[in-house]
């Protein structure tokens, strides 16, 4: 890949300052929601590749739909995290300005490995055995995006230009 992922923990800290620590998964679900809306947009313009655009965007949504389930928000922490989103949002799309498709797309491939160590770290901090399950659960399905997105962009089928 020739685009490196910043550590998106470290982009995302500021955002996350002001959330509760136990709302901080509805937070990180929102944010799925968002890589959803990417990866739809990406569908639009990969042509060939957009149902596998699209089977990564549902991927994003089935994560977000369980963590919403697993953590569920009160109003209060909702108000919180909608007002601390598009921040974070503008931050994570920032990322991709002026960059090639294939770069976005390693961009997002990183972003996803991280995001599946996010999810293993959260369940290591679980002591329910079926949160836990679930957690590993959202894991393997950001990597198996990450592995979609790592095939395409060493099979040099995204297109080269663009951004």
């Amino acid at each position: 890949m020739s685009a490196k992922t910043p550590d998106l923990g470290r982009l995302l800290a500021p955002f996350l300052a002001s959330v509760a620590s136990e709302a901080r998964p509805g937070f990180l679900a929102m944010l799925e929601r968002g890589a959803a809306a990417r990866y739809r947009e990406w569908a639009d313009r990969l042509g060939e590749h957009a149902p596998g655009m699209r089977a990564c965007a549902q991927r994003e949504e089935e994560i977000a739909d369980r963590v919403d389930g697993l953590f569920p928000l009160d109003a209060a922490d909702r108000t919180t995290l909608e007002a601390s989103l598009p921040g974070a949002r503008k931050a994570y799309l920032a990322l991709f300005e002026n960059l090639s498709i294939g770069d976005q797309l390693a961009i997002q491939a990183g972003a996803e490995r991280q995001g599946a160590a996010a999810w293993r770290a959260l369940a290591q901090q679980q002591t329910a055995p079926a949160l836990s399950e679930a957690l590993e659960g959202c894991a393997q399905l950001e990597e198996e995006s990450a592995t979609y997105l790592e095939a395409l962009v060493a099979s040099d089928l995204a297109p080269p230009t663009g951004g």
